[in-house]
Parts: structure tokens; sequence; C-alpha cells
């Protein structure tokens, strides 16, 4: 006999009282609901039950193995309702925030695959700067460009960000082009302003040596969004430090300048956070898997 449906049968007899009113909850002859506790008494040597012709009564080993009966029932019952969820056919609504130059340049082409893939979903995307609440704000996930603090989320790292400094034609012109990092300082260079943090002003390098290069560099000019300084630079406003894939059609064109090309430049960490509070469902695991497999380390 099977020892798990044993312990369904002995767990409703405990708690119906008799044999009878177990079988009759169960759709069980009485004989069989007895079968399957004589059964788990005899695999494991001591007796569950005392029963009598008028009434029945758990033992002191009984009622220790109808706790721990329970609960392997309850833990057998969620290994059922994950392994059904990961079968089941994602569907529904996903909320996902992620910053507006990562989710223009290289979530939305991925998003275009996954929807491909499962026509059920739904995906309701919100692109920004600023630093979104997953569980305030009903977001499935997030996408964050951050170091980042102990928020309680679960956190799967991605790919680190890379970034590439360059300038338009005309700004090198009329300014002259730096050789080494320390000569930013003396160039206009534009900042990325954070959503609540200060204006990113030290920029970092590693040369072929693995020796670092700090800069502090200044800005009169910084905007909260990395299309806007592609603008800028390209109006020969400055020297911008942003993400390759932003600017990397208009470097093939001419249109910006890759500069520093021997010292590597500082990349972002990513990671892609959700809630622990829920088991994630087939959309949300989907999604996770997709993510992991575009960006994944």
């Amino acid at each position: 006999m099977d020892r798990l449906t044993s312990m369904a049968v002995f767990v409703k007899a405990a708690e119906t009282g008799s044999f009878a009113s177990a079988g009759v909850a169960l759709g069980l002859s009485s004989q069989l609901v007895g079968k399957h506790v004589r059964f788990l008494e005899a695999h494991y040597g001591m007796r569950l039950i005392n029963r009598t012709t008028r009434r029945q009564s758990l033992t002191e080993a009984g009622r220790a193995f109808y706790e721990r009966s329970r609960a392997v029932l309850a833990e057998s019952e969620a290994v059922d309702a994950l392994a059904a969820n990961l079968q089941a056919e994602p569907r529904g609504t996903l909320r996902i925030n992620a910053p507006i130059s990562f989710g223009v340049h290289c979530l939305v082409p991925m998003l275009a695959s996954y929807l491909r893939t499962y026509p059920e979903v739904q995906v309701d995307l919100t692109l920004s700067d600023r630093i979104a609440d997953v569980v305030d704000e009903g977001y499935d996930a997030v996408i964050r460009i951050a170091p980042l603090a102990d928020s309680g989320l679960i956190a799967r790292a991605l790919m680190p960000y890379r970034l590439v400094v360059c300038a338009s034609p005309a700004y090198l012109a009329t300014h002259g082009t730096p050789q080494h990092p320390n000569e930013l300082a003396e160039h206009e260079c534009l900042g990325f302003a954070y959503w609540a943090l200060p204006t990113a002003l030290d920029w970092q390098f590693t040369d072929a040596h693995g020796q670092e290069h700090a800069v502090r560099v200044k800005s009169r000019f910084s905007i909260n969004n990395g299309a806007g300084l592609r603008m800028a630079a390209l109006e020969g406003l400055g020297i911008i430090l942003q993400p390759v894939e932003l600017v990397q059609e208009d470097l093939a064109r001419g249109k910006l300048v890759q500069l520093l090309t021997e010292y590597e430049p500082p990349s972002r960490p990513i990671h892609l956070l959700y809630s622990p509070d829920r088991r994630p469902t087939p959309k949300l695991r989907s999604f996770i898997d997709a993510v992991i497999a575009a960006f994944g380390k």
C-alpha cells in the first residue's frame, strides 16, 4: 500500500473519530480504512489507534504520528501545487518596472520575443529612472541599475551594465580630445541626475594593468534621462558616460566619438528584483527565466 495514501486515511480517521465516518468522507469502506491504519501500524511497529467495539482513540504514539502526518501531507500538497504551477501555461498581466535606457534598448526587444513565446501573457511595462517599490506599487518585478540596499526582496544578479565615454566631433574640435582620465577634470562632462540622489560626478576607470583612476568631473548641465544626455552630447555640449546600447548607433555613424579607449570605464550592477512573499506564478517564473537567459551572468 502507498504510505502517503495510508497517512491521509489515518488522519481522516483520527479527525472523524471512527473508521466508518472516515470511510464516508473518503468514499471508502470502513474495512478498507481499517486496512490502511493496520498497514501503518505494521510498517512502523507501533499501535496508533486503540479500538474497541464502541469507540476508538489515538495512542500517545498515534497523537504524535497524527501531527507529523498532517505536516507531511501539507508538504506533499504544496509540492503538487508547485509542480502544477510550473507546468501551467503562463497567462495574465505582468507589471514590470525598469530604467528608461535599459528598458528601451535592451528589455523591450527581449519582451517582443517573450510575448511571441507566451501569447496568453500581457505586459504592463513602466520605464522610469526613479527607484520603484515592488510591493507598494504592485509590480511583479523590477530591474534596478544601482548598488542594492537591504530591501528583503529576492535579487537575481544580471550582467553588469557597460558604459562608454564619448563626445561629438564638434565638441572635440573645440575643446580637444582627452588622452587620460585625469584630463576629464578640465572638460565639460554632462552629468546623469539620479532620482532622489545627487548627480554622479566621480568617474572611475581601470587601465590595462588593473590600476584604477578616479576623477572628479565638473558639470554645468545634468539630466535625469539618458536619451536627453545623448541629445546634449550630439549638440556638442560636452562629454557623456552612458550605456553602450544608448550610443552604439551614433558611434557607428561617427556622430559621437568614443574616448579613452585604452581605459575600461565603470559598469553598473543590474539586478532583477521580486517579492519573496509569494511563490512565483507561471507568468512571473517564465519572465524571470527569460530575463536570466537574455541578461544573466
